[in-house]
């Protein structure tokens, strides 16, 4: 009898465990960085809630720039203070979430003027974040899992080259992508056709034509293509509140779980849910993530 009521509460363990735990193996990206009333990087990953936190953003290098990391009221990098997020950075990674440098965003500070400009991008990026060395590291001596491209701006010339450059200091270096839902992206098509990006988080949101707009069928229409794409985890992305996306594709959470999430978890490339951003998470994660 003991054996049997220590195997029938391992089996209840078991079964907790994997009702708590998003289905399929998905998860939850969200990005981090651009509101200082968000709550600390330590705060979102202790919510327990996402798998991959994207911090945002790198939004000033390439072309003769000097590089500048932007997060927001935060810290201030030239100042040093950033480097109080590096203990966090390792905190959430030993919650097994998946840390990353997310490089560009929604400004026209950024570009890649030659594959040799890509190439000192990189180095630039491996040498301060990632496994390199460097005397002026801005978030410490944290070592992130990955890079994030969020390009919104400029050509879609020499992000592939930025792309097999970060891979090639190491091959398990993490890549995501997160081009706008009208397929192919305007900016990152050439990158992610290289097959290099282990993550594309499609943003279906303020582009009219592919989001949720009461019905999804333009939504699953523009799914449908993505999950074409040289990567073998495709995410949704979506605004984590109407206020985040201005020009539409918020989905309320019990439309999202029983108009979209039916129809996309039956691919074998649907990897889980992006959301823009933890500033404007009050509660949309909670209400999704037991069916993501």
């Amino acid at each position: 009898m003991a054996c049997q009521s220590k195997a029938l509460t391992l089996l209840l363990s078991i079964l907790l465990v994997s009702f708590c735990k998003p289905s399929n193996g998905a998860g939850i990206a969200i990005y981090w960085g651009q509101d200082g009333g968000e709550g600390s990087l330590a705060d979102t990953c202790n919510t327990g809630n996402y798998q991959f936190v994207n911090v945002a953003f790198l939004s000033t290098f390439g072309n003769g720039r000097t590089p500048e990391l932007n997060l927001a009221a935060h810290c201030s990098p030239s100042a040093g203070t950033c480097t109080v997020f590096s203990d966090q950075i390792k905190s959430c990674q030993s919650r097994d979430i998946k840390v990353l440098l997310s490089i560009g965003g929604g400004t026209d500070t950024y570009s890649l003027s030659s594959a040799d400009d890509a190439g000192q991008v990189a180095s630039y990026i491996w040498n301060n974040f990632l496994g390199g060395q460097s005397s002026s590291r801005p978030l410490g001596d944290a070592i992130l899992d990955g890079v994030d491209f969020d390009i919104e701006a400029g050509s879609g010339q020499f992000w592939d080259d930025l792309a097999r450059a970060l891979k090639g200091f190491n091959q398990q270096l993490h890549l995501a992508a997160a081009p706008q839902c009208p397929f192919p992206d305007a900016h990152l098509d050439t990158a992610i056709k290289t097959g290099l990006f282990d993550y594309v988080w499609v943003q279906f949101y303020n582009n009219p034509q592919c989001q949720y707009s009461g019905d999804a069928v333009n939504l699953l229409n523009a799914w449908n293509q993505w999950i074409t794409v040289a990567s073998n985890q495709i995410f949704l992305g979506l605004p984590a509140a109407a206020e985040a996306a201005p020009s539409g594709g918020f989905i309320p959470a019990n439309d999202l779980i029983t108009k979209v999430l039916p129809s996309i978890k039956s691919s074998p490339k649907y990897g889980g849910v992006m959301l823009w951003n933890k500033r404007y998470d009050t509660g949309y994660s909670d209400a999704i993530k037991g069916s993501v």
